[in-house]
């Protein structure tokens, strides 16, 4: 379950692999329903789920974080020059990032009328209405091009491990695969 200095465990696997998909699933929902029309039967229920999976996507990613704070980070795979260790712990950081604002601007766009998020009937998330002027168009702007900026990012993310696996022929995207692969 654990990572160790030479990959990573069970759960920090599955974890990037969850927020992946659903980072994908969320994008496509999203996209879709912006278009939809107010008697179409998923006017309510897309923005709903939309709203249910990013505030778990985001409660995942915060489980996340405390779990790569605490656990051992594996090392850089030796033959990585200088320049490709910083360039992959910034692009990590940048996506940790991107995301904390595309959830913050969808949960500013959402409680701008003082309504909370139910979760799937699960639990309600409060909401504080609006703290500033125009939240929602404001809020709804940055959480999409954020958006696309974060489909960007992860496209480059995507690109650079199928080239350290098919060109470099080493171990990263086999590390993130599989915790029973170890350098």
């Amino acid at each position: 379950m654990q990572n160790t200095e030479n990959g990573y465990g069970t759960a920090a696997i599955i974890m990037h692999w969850v927020v992946a998909i659903s980072f994908f699933a969320l994008f496509g929902l999203g996209f879709w329903m912006v278009d939809l029309g107010y008697y179409d039967q998923w006017y309510k229920k897309g923005p709903d789920l939309h709203r249910s999976v990013g505030i778990l996507l985001s409660m995942l990613v915060i489980v996340r974080l405390i779990w790569r704070v605490k656990q051992v980070n594996p090392k850089p795979i030796a033959t990585h020059s200088q320049l490709a260790k910083r360039a992959s712990h910034l692009m990590h950081i940048t996506l940790y990032g991107v995301l904390f604002v595309i959830f913050i601007s969808g949960y500013l766009i959402s409680t701008a009328d003082g309504r909370g998020i139910d979760v799937f009937t699960w639990f309600t998330v409060p909401g504080f209405g609006e703290l500033f002027d125009d939240q929602a168009d404001i809020a709804g702007a940055i959480h999409k091009y954020v958006a696309y900026g974060a489909l960007a990012l992860v496209a480059l993310h995507a690109i650079a491990a199928l080239k350290h696996h098919f060109v470099d022929k080493d171990a990263t995207l086999r590390r993130m695969l599989s915790s029973k692969y170890r350098t």
